[in-house]
């Protein structure tokens, strides 16, 4: 069908709405403790052919469109994970990413095989498929789910790593040659490909970031598109070489991410707000693809089956074999087994054999589909509740200190706004007294309608707005100190220094 200004017209009415009650959405399914994804399914699957009549059957362009959605994610999730949010749980994210996989994959294709009666190619394209986390799902529910560092590290280094290896098996059991190579080549040929991309990335990175800091763009609106310019000059360079784009993209960003940018608080909502909208358009185009009429009392069955399979047996094995690298309490090894959400990947990664025309493909993507909305279902809302049982989640902070950032680029530094809340201990204490890094300074009181220009002896009450300037490269220090002052008072660096005192 050509695409004239009458089709553009009916396209813009019809997206602009979707996409505006899909943004709407998130309120629902944030109160609910639900990902989006579960909501813009629903909402494709309401437009398609057994809701509002919109025929969309194109494998081949759902596959494409579902790559470069699940890139601009993955874009998204590195440019906004700090390194050291990640660095002390990337051993196990990266034997979540590898060992675990091949564990999962294993089980769920002998479970394919024997308890579904699924023929060997679609047994182990249905482990394949079902195996990798979803960094979607993973980064929407975290955000409401307070856990340590070594948790949440471990999950989204997984979530980001994961699609590269399964993307090459998927693609090598859907071509047909898989069955010419030994089990040992195929693993060497992902391993490969999951190194090389992640060079690639990691090149870029490293490149794009020493480029941003020495050209000076006209606008600030350039540094944003052009550090996810970069991001995807990484995917497709990988891709060039056959190596992993969807591996190189994560390194990518995640090197950007943490670098000394210009405009990196604007970069990093510029790339948020654009992940949102591949959210949106990846779920509601795979919900128009699902033809619930196909659905049988049996693909139901078999999906609930493999699913209680893969949450109950797949992943707990893949876990505990995982960590043997990185050894953790069992108590986290069990929130990081239920925590393994699936998304929109597996469902994406079944249009591979969907396009190629691999026999019992249909049948597989309605078995997927049912098992992604239903165990997102389960798992999804019951993650706040998991994690407070297992003793996992961090106690909630009092709020005796609120505090937000502005960048000053030129300057190379940051502009804190702290209000100091009643039940803080900042209370009473003198400026002097904060004793601050070097280089960072208290410009501005607000006390009411009062503006105050503090001196060191000016003592600080409930309720005053506080403007701090500090250099960029001391910011978490000043934070970390303004937090200690607050809940210790003048005292708190003594207090500080002397629990951290060997034998206290």
């Amino acid at each position: 069908m050509s695409l004239d200004v009458h089709h553009l017209d009916s396209f813009l009415l019809v997206g602009s709405i979707v996409t505006l009650l899909a943004i709407l959405a998130v309120r629902i399914s944030s109160s609910a403790g639900l990902p989006s994804l579960l909501i813009y399914l629903l909402m494709g699957v309401a437009l398609g052919e057994s809701g509002l009549g919109i025929q969309f059957e194109d494998a081949s362009a759902a596959h494409a469109l579902g790559f470069a959605a699940l890139a601009v994610i993955l874009a998204e999730g590195g440019l906004t994970t700090g390194w050291r949010d990640l660095r002390g749980s990337l051993r196990i994210g990266i034997s979540l990413a590898t060992v675990g996989i091949a564990v999962s994959v294993t089980v769920m294709a002998l479970a394919g095989h024997y308890l579904l009666g699924l023929s060997w190619p679609v047994a182990v394209l249905l482990g394949a498929v079902c195996s990798p986390t979803d960094a979607a799902a993973v980064f929407s529910v975290l955000r409401v789910v307070p856990l340590p560092r070594r948790l949440t590290g471990a999950l989204e280094a997984e979530s980001g790593l994961n699609d590269a290896p399964t993307v090459v098996l998927v693609t090598l059991v859907s071509t047909g040659t898989v069955g010419d190579h030994h089990p040992l080549v195929v693993g060497l040929i992902i391993l490969g490909e999951l190194v090389g991309g992640g060079l690639v990335g990691f090149l870029v990175g490293r490149g794009g970031a020493l480029l941003m800091r020495k050209v000076a763009l006209p606008t600030a609106g350039l540094y944003p598109l052009s550090v996810l310019t970069l991001a995807f000059l990484a995917y497709g360079a990988a891709a060039y070489v056959h190596a992993s784009g969807f591996a190189a993209i994560y390194v990518a960003a995640l090197v950007l991410g943490n670098s000394e940018l210009p405009h990196r608080g604007a970069t990093r909502s510029f790339a948020e707000g654009v992940a949102w909208l591949a959210q949106i358009g990846l779920f509601v185009m795979l919900g128009l693809l699902l033809s619930p009429s196909r659905i049988t009392l049996n693909e139901v069955l078999m999906g609930l089956v493999a699913g209680l399979v893969l949450t109950l047996v797949a992943r707990p094995l893949s876990v505990a074999v995982s960590s043997i690298v990185q050894p953790m309490h069992p108590r986290d090894l069990a929130f990081l087994s239920w925590a393994g959400l699936r998304g929109a990947v597996p469902v994406v990664l079944t249009t591979i054999p969907l396009a190629l025309g691999v026999g019992g493909s249909e049948r597989l993507f309605d078995l997927v589909f049912v098992l992604v909305v239903v165990y997102t279902a389960l798992t999804g809302p019951t993650l706040p509740l998991v994690a407070r049982t297992l003793r996992v989640a961090l106690p909630e902070q009092p709020r005796d200190l609120e505090l937000e950032a502005a960048p000053l680029e030129r300057l190379a530094a940051d502009l804190l706004q702290v209000t100091i809340a009643d039940t803080s201990r900042m209370h009473g204490v003198e400026v002097a007294e904060l004793r601050l890094p070097t280089g960072a300074s208290v410009s501005l009181v607000i006390r009411g309608e009062q503006m105050l220009v503090p001196e060191p002896r000016t003592v600080l009450r409930h309720g005053d707005h506080l403007l701090l300037v500090t250099p960029r490269a001391q910011r978490e220090a000043v934070e970390r100190r303004l937090r200690q002052v607050s809940r210790g008072g003048r005292l708190a660096k003594w207090l500080h220094e002397e629990r951290r005192r060997p034998g206290r």
